[in-house]
């Protein structure tokens, strides 16, 4: 476990390297491969030897490295690429950002705001770059939890499905494919921008979808039967959490619901779950938190929902579904 982070470096320096995208084609030896990647032949020979111990890669008895299906992954279009947050676990902002996680336990504040003396909202704008990669890693993690969810949870019984600050929209364009009786609204602070429209016109659901901009903490589209929060809720300490609830609850029809995508932590004690490691991500960053079943059900109290159910998917998100009290 402590030496985790060493292996994390390995497979960034491979997604760097595009090391991936060089064997496409087929097995190389390590010179050959170091000629294309543009690297040292004997490092790479070692940094592929290590990787190919941990199922990255495949070294032959010839000394040739080839794809393997795990290594497939960190390629930039593999159907859910890894790529991305590779790129991002590696980056030196990363790590810097985690070698002041400490002062976060010490404190029970987020330590990022004090090393950079803004927002980690307000960075990833400043640093476009690294915003770039950041964003990049989080869509490379978030393309992971679609199928889960739409393979767990029925929409087609709403009308109109609202995906509050939803990106690009790529959990909507699959509820949409999946229900063709739904319509749907995407909302996004920087719909226009983003690219929002051209995507959903790509997977072929935007005669069924509006999409509009719409600030976080501002007013809520109305018109939906059920809203979507994926991953909204938890980036927020208590107090800004319950005004989005809020907001949301003020723009719900009677009889709606409100769908939580997130990571809900189990009660089981020693229960192993990639929560408690977001978690912790989130207490480092932006002072958010995951939460239990218990926690969001005293949440929603507060913002006006009554807690229905939490639907787990065959991954690690799950649906929290509440309706209006």
């Amino acid at each position: 476990m402590v030496q985790g982070a060493m292996l994390s470096q390995a497979v960034y320096a491979a997604a760097e390297l595009r090391v991936a995208e060089a064997l496409r084609d087929g097995p190389l030896p390590a010179e050959r491969l170091a000629e294309r990647v543009g690297a040292h032949p004997e490092t790479l020979h070692r940094l592929m030897r290590l990787l190919a111990s941990n199922g990255v890669f495949a070294e032959r008895g010839n000394g040739d490295f080839a794809l393997s299906a795990m290594g497939a992954a960190l390629l930039e279009d593999a159907p859910v690429s890894m790529r991305g947050i590779a790129v991002l676990m590696g980056h030196p902002v990363h790590w810097e950002d985690w070698s002041h996680f400490v002062d976060a336990v010490r404190t029970g504040e987020p330590s990022l705001p004090k090393l950079r003396g803004m927002t980690a909202f307000e960075f990833l704008e400043a640093e476009p770059e690294y915003g770039e990669v950041f964003m990049k890693g989080m869509g490379a993690m978030s393309a992971t939890e679609s199928e889960p969810v739409l393979a767990a949870y029925d929409f087609s019984r709403f009308g109109t499905v609202v995906d509050f600050c939803a990106g690009r929209g790529e959990l909507l364009a699959g509820i949409l494919r999946k229900s063709p009786g739904v319509r749907g609204i995407l909302s996004d602070p920087r719909a226009g921008a983003n690219g929002a429209a051209d995507y959903l016109a790509e997977q072929g659901v935007a005669d069924r979808c509006r999409v509009v901009a719409a600030d976080l903490f501002g007013p809520v589209p109305g018109g939906g039967d059920a809203y979507v929060l994926k991953h909204i809720v938890h980036d927020w300490p208590e107090e800004q959490a319950l005004e989005i609830l809020r907001n949301v609850r003020a723009a719900m029809r009677p009889g709606g619901r409100l769908l939580l995508m997130e990571m809900v932590v189990p009660d089981k004690p020693n229960a192993a779950h990639p929560s408690k490691l977001v978690d912790l991500w989130l207490m480092l960053l932006v002072g958010g938190k995951e939460r239990t079943g218990a926690q969001y059900g005293k949440l929603l109290a507060r913002a006006g929902f009554r807690l229905e159910r939490i639907v787990q998917t065959p991954g690690a998100i799950s649906v929290v579904e509440a309706s209006p009290r």
